[in-house]
């Protein structure tokens, strides 16, 4: 008997890989996308919706409605990430407009009507600051009876990106990611600790890039402009999987190793602000001891990743999905 295809929701800041996340969301017959909702990050929410609507195009989606979102964090002003993605926010490809538009509703209003309108429980997938997220959860609670688990893409036990301990997509929101990890369902942690991991060898990016196939090629090329090593054996680099790792981890959790732990979101001004500081001590220390003990979220924490297992899963899947 065929198992059922997951119901999944992606919010995102689209993003390079991002957009690698989508493609992957699409083609693979184990995901049913249900929604995209669109958050600033990577570069400002109407860019995101553009690249979003670009990347179901191309990918051949079907009618999967994309709505947008909040285009600055809780608090702070939105911080773009265009020095990494590309002043358009996917590398600069010259891609030409959508003919796609998004729905005529916000991000939350999509989030709440599709998750509740499912008729099973919904993965939710955020690959992005959680300001959408946050947003939804604090404005209708209720949909956490609907939510199967949440995957986000966020955080990091050992070394940040955004700052010496934090992640972009904490740091970018830090209130936002406090508030998700009380969501009160399940949730795993796909931070920098396994997304850094998962790279696609140069020649298979050159091979994506030489399709005729527009998602491939498009795949292809997003990953030529993140090079994540050089090709020991080419000049070809090779493609850092990044956000895409996560919605592999939904549709084959068995590559991911995962422990459930203790975690927070640091909140102090400062340089640990957007920390995800992970509780990895076998007992209690000193300060639980003499009485600073508090409650924290625990969360399946993403530790260790089978690169081969998501490189070949994420190739068949874009390349014949």
């Amino acid at each position: 008997m065929t198992a059922q295809p997951i119901p999944v929701i992606i919010d995102c800041d689209t993003g390079v890989d991002d957009a690698l996340a989508l493609l992957f969301a699409v083609r693979h017959p184990g995901i049913d996308l249900r929604a995209v909702t669109c958050v600033a990050g990577n570069t400002d929410v109407d860019g995101v919706v553009r690249n979003t609507l670009t990347v179901l195009e191309r990918a051949g989606a079907g009618d999967v409605p994309v709505a947008r979102g909040a285009e600055r964090p809780l608090i702070e002003a939105a911080r773009s990430a265009r020095h990494v993605h590309g002043t358009d926010g996917m590398g600069d490809l010259g891609l030409p407009a959508p003919a796609r538009r998004p729905a005529d509703v916000d991000a939350v209003t999509l989030l709440r009507r599709e998750i509740l309108a499912s008729p099973r429980p919904v993965t939710l997938v955020p690959t992005a600051p959680l300001t959408n997220i946050a947003l939804l959860l604090r404005t209708h609670p209720e949909v956490t009876r609907n939510i199967e688990r949440i995957v986000f893409m966020g955080g990091a036990v050992a070394t940040g990106n955004a700052t010496p301990v934090a992640e972009f997509n904490v740091w970018h929101d830090p209130e936002a990611a406090a508030i998700l990890l009380t969501a009160g369902v399940p949730i795993t942690m796909y931070g920098l600790d396994v997304f850094q991991r998962v790279v696609v060898p140069g020649a298979e990016v050159r091979r994506l890039r030489a399709s005729a196939e527009p998602g491939a090629r498009l795949a292809g090329d997003l990953l030529a402009h993140r090079p994540a090593a050089p090709d020991p054996d080419g000049d070809d680099p090779s493609g850092g999987l990044g956000d895409a790792g996560a919605v592999c981890a939904v549709a084959d959790p068995a590559g991911l190793t995962t422990r459930r732990l203790p975690v927070e979101v640091s909140l102090a001004p400062g340089p640990t602000r957007g920390q995800t500081v992970v509780d990895r001590r076998p007992r209690p220390g000193e300060a639980e001891i003499h009485g600073g003990g508090r409650e924290q979220a625990r969360v399946d924490v993403a530790l260790d990743v089978d690169v081969a297992r998501y490189v070949k899963l994420y190739l068949e899947t874009v390349v014949t999905g």
